[in-house]
């Protein structure tokens, strides 16, 4: 028997996800130092996601102005398109929260993105070139269309 036993504070035990997190993680050897090359891509893909869902946005305006025989479809894809690039920019930042990796904007100057990013303990400054950032997001956004196009075949 307890000494918490008769103490109706303790009868509901709580347990937090970090919690939760934590406690799976003590015995895990701790990773220090400069990010892998797939943790960069994910730092990368980090910094798109949020460009890519205010252009999904700004194109979902733009075609409630236009006159389009297939507004209707076109709207109901681009609203699918951003609940998949949304849900894969919250998957994402979980996974870099849980390897303990924060990113920060910082500034914009020239047309060159300026980000700075912690991981481990580790700290670097970088920027990336708007146009190539552009082109980044034209091929993610190409592989959304090839899975939206692959889904229609299907049904």
């Amino acid at each position: 028997m307890s000494k918490l036993d008769g103490n109706e504070r303790w009868k509901s035990k709580m347990l937090l996800t970090e919690h939760k997190e934590q406690y799976e993680k003590r015995h895990e050897s701790k990773q220090v130092g400069r990010p892998t090359a797939d943790e960069l891509d994910q730092i990368r893909d980090y910094l798109m996601y949020p460009h890519m869902l205010t252009m999904i946005q700004k194109s979902i305006q733009d075609l409630s102005f236009m006159q389009v025989s297939l507004k209707g479809v076109l709207a109901r894809c681009m609203e699918y398109l951003m609940q998949r690039v949304t849900a894969d920019y919250y998957a994402l930042k979980k996974e870099l929260r849980l390897k303990n990796i924060k990113v920060i904007e910082e500034e914009m100057n020239d047309g060159i993105l300026y980000f700075r990013y912690f991981c481990r303990g580790y700290e670097e400054k970088f920027g990336v070139v708007r146009e190539s950032l552009r082109s980044e997001i034209i091929i993610k956004m190409t592989e959304y269309t090839k899975e939206i196009g692959q889904q229609l075949k299907l049904k």
